[in-house]
């Protein structure tokens, strides 16, 4: 089916959010490397998990655009896992994993995904919009004559 979309995106590749929070994704997988080994299965893990989930998520409501409260549901969940995310860098910070630089730098990145994923809420019709035929099937004969 093909569903007009924005002219600057004709995949999720292409949104602006996905892209920064794939390179976030790989930032702080990079810096959990960093991390002592008893940190393993929790701060790491943790660490890893939401902040890939943010790109994820995009992706995902790039397949719902179909339905628009899908697309901002999904993009609700992409916006909680960034959040998350910020919680595990306060958590770095305070156990002195994180300075303070690389902590701001990081916040400041999520925040911009954040503003980025509210950004495509508040215009998801110009995401979800469907071709009048997208919701109904082509008439059809039920009966013989």
């Amino acid at each position: 089916m093909n569903y007009p979309t924005p002219s600057f995106a004709r995949t999720f590749r292409d949104l602006v959010a996905h892209s920064k929070a794939r390179a976030l994704a790989r930032d702080v997988f990079d810096f959990t490397l960093t991390l002592p080994k008893d940190e393993e299965y929790s701060l790491k893990d943790q660490m890893r998990r939401a902040s890939r989930s943010i790109g994820a998520q995009i992706a995902e409501a790039w397949a719902k655009r179909r339905y628009e409260k899908h697309f901002i549901s999904k993009l609700t969940d992409a916006d909680a896992e960034q959040t998350e995310t910020q919680h595990w860098m306060d958590i770095a910070l305070d156990c002195r994993y994180l300075d303070k630089v690389h902590y701001v730098q990081f916040i400041e990145r999520l925040e911009e995904i954040n503003r980025l994923i509210h950004g495509m809420i508040n215009k998801a019709d110009s995401f979800c919009s469907a071709s009048p035929s997208a919701f109904h099937e082509e008439t059809a004969e039920y009966f013989s004559k």
